[in-house]
């Protein structure tokens, strides 16, 4: 079978997340919500059938995907590739702390996907390192049909709209995705379509 579906899951909640922090690479834990929120995402994940989970080696992405290879017996992979953007000196900060040291930057970050944080790294540079792991999966001898990822909101958006080919200046009008959400992608003749976007389970 070739790959012809990605599901792009990002953690649930962090200390960090809950507390209005900027994570980046750094190695945030799941709140008890965060574990809550994955294991009630389970039975819904578990119908796109996916035959192999790939993990960021940060543990909020690790333990969410955990949560659902030990429930549905599905092997587990961590790929660092899927790690969430370097934020640079602004890992760690409130949005409150950026704003004060850095004046309109962020606003600049939201809509640049060429321009990095200071010491991080773009949005187009996260794309072209997780697209790395598709074109892996794309290129393996025994090749999985469903493959879920499970990652970062940064990252998520950033692989999207590389995967889809979208020019680099509209990609800042792709939403966020929240907390143990997901997104969708069907290939079909070669190219990724999207099929949904920021989906999940509510309750």
């Amino acid at each position: 079978m070739s790959l012809r579906r990605l599901v792009l899951w990002r953690h649930g909640e962090t200390d960090y997340n809950a507390a209005g922090r900027m994570q980046g690479h750094l190695d945030s834990s799941l709140t008890e919500v965060g574990w809550n929120q994955a294991r009630f995402a389970v039975p819904a994940l578990a119908k796109f059938g996916p035959d192999l989970v790939i993990a960021s080696d940060l543990r909020r992405a690790t333990d969410t995907a955990t949560v659902f290879t030990e429930a549905m017996g599905v092997p587990l992979r961590i790929d660092k590739r899927l790690r969430e953007t370097h934020l640079g000196e602004w890992q760690g900060r409130t949005g409150a702390e950026v704003d004060a040291g850095w004046p309109g930057e962020r606003d600049r970050w939201r809509v640049d996907a060429t321009w990095a944080p200071p010491g991080g790294e773009s949005r187009v540079e996260v794309a072209e390192r997780a697209g790395e792991v598709v074109n892996d999966l794309l290129s393996e001898t025994e090749r999985q049909e469903t493959v879920l990822l499970a990652a970062h909101g940064g990252l998520i958006t950033a692989l999207t709209a590389g995967l889809l080919g979208l020019p680099v200046e509209v990609w800042p009008q792709l939403g966020g995705i929240r907390n143990c959400h997901w997104v969708e992608l069907g290939r079909r003749d070669g190219a990724w379509r999207l099929a949904a976007y920021n989906a999940g389970m509510y309750g």
